[in-house]
């Protein structure tokens, strides 16, 4: 079928196989007959490396979950053009990172009036990233077909709106392939509320 399709491609378009992809636009994938797994560790390094901070002290952790970012959290920074371009770029990385998704899509919305605290917290997420390069998604071949998902809600967990906040995840067998975090439509009054509200999106 594969072949065929090759076939049917190359009769209407320019078509050229490179064979078994290894690396594309950034994103690392190697495999075997056991497992795939796809990473994006040189464009992490890359990343830590422009910034600077390649030879910083590594942060066990992605986001201080202690600390409440808000919109106005300390002095606005002087050239807020350099959190937007490192947040864009974190965000390509969110394409294998799933364990600092939530954190950078909580830095992103403040791209429009960043703040120092704001800066802080990107540079946590480096140091990160500087201790964990090489962690993406794994794909095993004798996975078990089976569809398991996982949801929870934090209740106000923006201090801003005070909306609460919706994460699930999806796993196949033992290899996640879908997960999302974002906030719930309207406010919840009570945790309760915001866990039947998470039920019902």
């Amino acid at each position: 079928m594969t072949e065929s399709f090759k076939e049917f491609l190359s009769k209407h378009f320019k078509f050229k196989d490179l064979g078994v992809p290894k690396y594309f636009l950034g994103i690392e994938i190697a495999r075997n007959k056991k497992a795939i797994q796809i990473s994006q560790r040189k464009y992490a390094m890359d990343l830590i490396n422009d910034e600077g901070l390649l030879g910083c002290k590594p942060s066990t952790t992605s986001m201080d979950p202690m600390k409440k970012l808000q919109l106005e959290s300390g002095a606005l920074l002087d050239d807020p053009s350099k959190y937007r371009r490192l947040i864009g770029r974190l965000l390509y990385l969110c394409i294998t990172r799933r364990d600092i998704t939530y954190a950078v899509h909580k830095l992103s919305q403040y791209v429009s009036k960043p703040c120092i605290d704001h800066w802080h917290a990107a540079e946590k997420v480096l140091r990160y990233l500087q201790r964990t390069p090489g962690h993406g998604l794994f794909y095993s071949s004798s996975s078990k077909p089976v569809l398991s998902i996982f949801s929870d809600a934090d209740w106000a967990a923006c201090p801003d709106t005070r909306k609460s906040m919706t994460g699930y995840c999806l796993f196949l067998g033992n290899s996640l392939f879908s997960w999302k975090a974002k906030k719930q439509n309207t406010v919840s009054r009570s945790s309760a509320k915001a866990e039947v509200t998470r039920l019902l999106a």
